[in-house]
């Protein structure tokens, strides 16, 4: 460390001052000048740095510079002969040169820091890693790639042994050697594979002065060229599970030319696999679409289309999805699942739904859909209900969902791990009403009884107003004094009853109990009709859809705004049951492949509803399937009416084949 003296506090001993604070080996003791305000002066004041008048007072053993920038001669003079013997004095001339000398070094050293940076911004930002060390094995550069797959920081790395930083180190090697060595993989301790390339650096005359190291991650590659080397297998893997499938697969190329066909598709469609490779998709359709042909028009899967195919007609249900490859349409696959043994077994699965929704609840509160506050209060009421075990009554219009709540309202009891009956008063025989409900004679003897069944559980009534006189007293009786008859019981059976009838006119007329009313009254819950809460219906019809979509082996996913709108406007007399009816007319009259119910489909279900408005029960021994296809040869005798009955003109109309039309016509004798 040099200690200066400046002597002149002028313009040229403030720039000598500002130079010297920059330098680390120079340490300013003082500034001296005879005027208290010049600018060196200032300077000093402002960074702490000892200043004064008078120079003599700082001629010290341990100073080793003065700079003279006064311009005085005689000052000069006098600080020549006081100065110390080791003391160096520098005149204002020579002063000058160096403040230039000092400026133009500052410039350079910046333009050096400037170049320094860029490289090293460039050196940081590649993606491969470099490692550099001297002539000892000492780390001189580290970038920040190989800090990252070497998992050791830069300025941990920079100063150390390589072989401290990476064990396996083949740099020392290549330094003494001198040799280059090329892609060379190597395994880091960390388990990352690198490849990596050598070099040793060699100085203007040839003489080594260190190595330097280029490497990569190639983990990945490596992963991918097991993949590649897996590809085979996998393909031979993929035509496996392809051929063994039960499914009838197809696939065709992006001119709708058949490419890959399964075992299951010549089974089904009764088509050899030389009459369909190579062939276009609509090769066996005389009239009608293709739905391959329609995905790769419209790059869209189409999903859930019910149609018959092959000799013995078979009931199947086409998904087909486009092969996209980099935005690029490149063909389409076919899946066709034959769903004519689940059409039977669906009908045997409807009989046992309707006998397990007899003996348990199957709803919660989270199946009650709707936003508006008389439906919200509704939910709130059933569940305080179902804090306790108090008669609870339900009151509504026909189709409201009472039966819904009070599944619910048992779902969340603490009676839901036990038996929820459900009873309709209206539909049981007055004359064996009694013993079924109570038992014979009154005596609950094993397997005797509703009351019996519902031990533990819940028993709904639904149309309570509709209970015989006799039987009203008897369930008092039971509320009242927990008794059978004449005969104390043990039973604990929960009471939910549900009327769409006015109570207190019954009453009055003496066709209601008046006790039993106001037993059974203790917690009401009026539930609003749908005209009161039309803003539910787009909420109800999400639910519904993916009720009926299960039910008919459909995909509908929505409505549009015009037919919800139209929904919104009509005002449901028949109320949730009634909207449930038009979703499934809309849903059967829909074209093949639709997804989304329209303002049509809408206009249509209403018009078949209010030209059958009479039918307001199902035909006895009616099942969904003999409903769908009456409702399908309606539509087939509606489509040939149109067309003058022309059978080109029908098929297209309906969007099948003829092949396919000639099928129904011969099944619902039309021909």
């Amino acid at each position: 460390m040099q200690n200066v003296l400046i002597v002149g506090a002028g313009t040229d001993g403030s720039i000598i001052l500002d130079l010297l604070q920059n330098l680390e080996f120079m340490n300013v003791r003082a500034i001296i000048d005879t005027d208290e305000h010049a600018p060196g002066i200032n300077q000093a004041k402002k960074h702490g740095i000892a200043h004064g008048t008078d120079w003599r007072s700082y001629l010290t053993d341990d100073l080793h510079i003065i700079f003279d920038v006064t311009g005085n001669k005689a000052e000069f003079a006098e600080l020549l002969k006081a100065r110390p013997a080791h003391t160096v004095l520098i005149p204002g001339s020579v002063a000058n040169l160096l403040v230039k000398l000092l400026e133009e070094n500052g410039t350079y050293i910046k333009q050096i820091h400037t170049e320094m940076y860029k490289q090293r911004m460039i050196f940081d930002s590649i993606e491969e890693g470099m490692i550099g060390i001297n002539d000892n094995g000492t780390i001189d550069f580290f970038n920040k790639s190989a800090a990252r797959m070497v998992g050791v920081s830069v300025d941990k790395a920079i100063g150390r042994l390589i072989t401290e930083v990476i064990p396996m180190t083949e740099l020392p090697r290549v330094f003494k050697a001198g040799r280059a060595e090329l892609n060379r993989e190597l395994t880091l301790a960390n388990g990352l594979k690198i490849v990596t390339s050598r070099y040793p650096l060699l100085d203007s005359e040839g003489k080594r002065v260190g190595a330097f190291a280029v490497f990569k991650d190639i983990s990945e590659v490596v992963a991918l060229a097991g993949e590649i080397t897996d590809l085979n297998k996998v393909k031979t893997m993929l035509e496996a599970i392809i051929y063994s499938s039960d499914d009838a697969i197809s696939v065709v190329d992006d001119h709708g030319n058949g490419i890959l066909v399964n075992p299951a598709y010549t089974r089904i469609t009764g088509l050899t696999e030389d009459e369909i490779i190579g062939k276009p998709a609509n090769a066996d359709i005389n009239e009608g679409e293709s739905i391959h042909m329609r995905v790769l028009q419209t790059k869209k899967p189409v999903r859930g289309v019910n149609m018959r195919i092959g000799e013995n007609n078979r009931e199947v249900v086409v998904n087909v999805a486009p092969i996209i490859v980099d935005q690029q349409i490149k063909g389409s696959v076919g899946v066709i699942h034959d769903i004519t043994e689940m059409r039977n077994l669906m009908k045997e699965l409807d009989r046992a739904r309707t006998i397990i929704r007899k003996l348990e609840a199957t709803y919660t509160f989270e199946d009650i859909f709707g936003g508006s506050s008389d439906i919200e209060i509704s939910i709130e009421q059933a569940k305080l209900a179902a804090k306790s075990d108090v008669p609870v009554l339900l009151r509504g219009e026909t189709g409201t969902g009472k039966e819904l709540f009070a599944h619910a309202i048992h779902s969340s009891s603490t009676r839901r791990f036990h038996k929820f009956i459900r009873v309709n008063c209206a539909t049981m025989n007055p004359v064996t009403f009694e013993a079924e409900l109570f038992g014979a004679d009154g005596e609950l003897e094993r397997g005797q009884g509703i009351f019996e069944e519902s031990d533990q559980g819940t028993l709904f009534l639904d149309e309570v107003a509709e209970l015989p006189l006799a039987l009203q007293k008897r369930l008092l009786a039971y509320l009242t004094n927990e008794t059978i008859g004449s005969n104390p019981t043990e039973l604990s059976v929960r009471i939910i009853t549900a009327t769409s009838k006015n109570l207190e006119k019954a009453m009055h007329e003496g066709l209601f109990n008046e006790e039993l009313y106001y037993v059974l009254n203790r917690i009401s819950i009026q539930i609003a009709p749908l005209r009161s809460r039309t803003k539910d219906i787009p909420l109800i019809v999400g639910h519904l859809l993916v009720k009926l979509n299960q039910e008919f082996g459909m995909n509908i996913k929505t409505m549009t705004d015009e037919a919800v709108e139209r929904l919104q406007q009509y005002d449901w007399p028949g109320n949730v049951r009634e909207l449930e009816n038009v979703l499934s007319r809309a849903m059967i009259f829909m074209d093949p492949g639709e997804a989304v119910i329209g303002l049509d489909d809408v206009v249509k279900s209403f018009s078949s509803r209010e030209e059958k408005d009479e039918e307001t029960f199902l035909p006895e021994r009616s099942t969904l399937a003999s409903i769908m296809d009456d409702y399908e040869k309606t539509i087939l005798e509606t489509a040939l009416r149109e067309n003058d009955g022309n059978k080109s003109l029908t098929a297209n109309r309906l969007g099948i084949s003829l092949r396919s039309l000639y099928y129904k016509l011969e099944k619902f004798s039309l021909v």
